[in-house]
């Protein structure tokens, strides 16, 4: 397990994957764009570092050399990933990622034959995005072959890192997605709402542009895919507002200010707050009248990235597999979820 990377280690979960493999006796490579911040936290676990951005791709290429494995944590990742798969497959090294953007997942998949040809893994989403709710899919799939129409739902207590507070800043200027009949659709920000139930309590629903729209597809062949998360009905209307002028969001300056001011203002859960708070997913399979539905509960969505990504490193590092594109159900098998800890079935039917 030796001399793998974390690009991106000195960013809020890179330091809590950071601090977990530590734990657990590995001792990653340390890498990132801020050579003070990565080479202070390297000092302070005893592990090796090494600062380079993206910009260059032979830079960027020769900094993974003898790297096995990058598992890259710094985001946006619309930034980030492309030219870290590039320097990856130039390196023979396979590429993991915790990104939830549908677009990094359909860059990813359209290098499967390149990373076939290189004999490297590339999973993209190996987090909170997309694990439990990929691996979801998968089960409900597998009780009702040739399905027609997936719904997924999620609630993710807590609050956001800064990372995931920027990306959504650029997810909030393409607005919504979904999937209809195999192909990705464009919507509108909170195309449709629904309610769902949770401890007696009625919670409602917006549809979001979530990793799922592109990925379950991948994992299930099911054509028509719909992702929601709770928001309360203030926060839905605030959406439906924003239809009017997310097109503003499209001008790079305008993002790059909100970006920055976010980065000055967004700390990223305690970890009293992630102690304190969990996830619930909601599954929902259809095949004509037939309707097959599965919940999932865990931890706090950060505290399951940590958890869920290392086990994919220490799987694809141990386990010779083919090169080329996987979701995380694909890679690891739907119950992958079911095996992290604190993460349980809560109802099936």
């Amino acid at each position: 397990m030796g001399d793998w990377m974390i690009y991106g280690a000195n960013g809020y979960t890179g330091k809590l994957i950071v601090a977990e493999a530590v734990k657990r006796g590995l001792h990653p490579i340390l890498a990132g764009r801020n050579a003070p911040a990565v080479s202070a936290l390297a000092q302070q676990y005893g592990l090796a570092a090494r600062a380079f951005d993206l910009s260059n791709r032979q830079t960027s290429a020769s900094a993974l050399s003898g790297i096995p494995l990058v598992l890259n944590c710094a985001g946006p990742f619309s930034q980030t990933a492309a030219p870290m798969l590039e320097a990856c497959l130039a390196a023979g090294a396979h590429y993991l990622d915790i990104t939830g953007e549908i677009d990094v997942f359909a860059h990813g998949h359209a290098q499967h034959e390149r990373a076939v040809s290189r004999g490297i893994v590339v999973a993209p989403g190996v987090g909170f995005d997309v694990v439990p709710t990929d691996c979801t899919a998968a089960m409900l799939a597998a009780k009702l072959p040739d399905a027609d129409r997936l719904t997924l739902a999620f609630e993710a207590g807590g609050g956001l890192s800064p990372g995931t507070a920027k990306t959504s800043v650029e997810g909030m200027a393409k607005g919504g997605r979904i999937r209809r009949n195999g192909a990705l659709v464009a919507v509108p920000l909170a195309y449709k709402e629904r309610t769902y139930t949770r401890d007696d309590k009625t919670l409602t629903a917006v549809t979001i542009p979530w990793g799922d729209v592109y990925t379950a597809y991948v994992s299930t062949g099911v054509p028509n895919v719909e992702v929601y998360t709770m928001v309360p009905p203030a926060a839905i209307a605030r959406l439906k507002r924003m239809r009017h002028v997310n097109w503003l969001l499209r001008f790079p300056p305008l993002r790059r200010y909100l970006q920055k001011k976010i980065e000055q203002s967004t700390p990223g859960p305690s970890d009293e707050k992630r102690a304190a708070t969990g996830f619930h997913v909601w599954g929902e399979i259809r095949r004509g009248d037939e309707t097959r539905t599965l919940e999932l509960a865990g931890p706090n969505g950060y505290d399951l990235t940590v958890t869920a990504a290392l086990g994919i490193v220490a799987d694809v590092i141990a386990t010779p597999r083919d090169g080329g594109y996987y979701t995380p159900s694909q890679l690891m098998g739907a119950e992958y979820a079911l095996m992290l800890p604190g993460v349980r079935k809560v109802a099936e039917s």
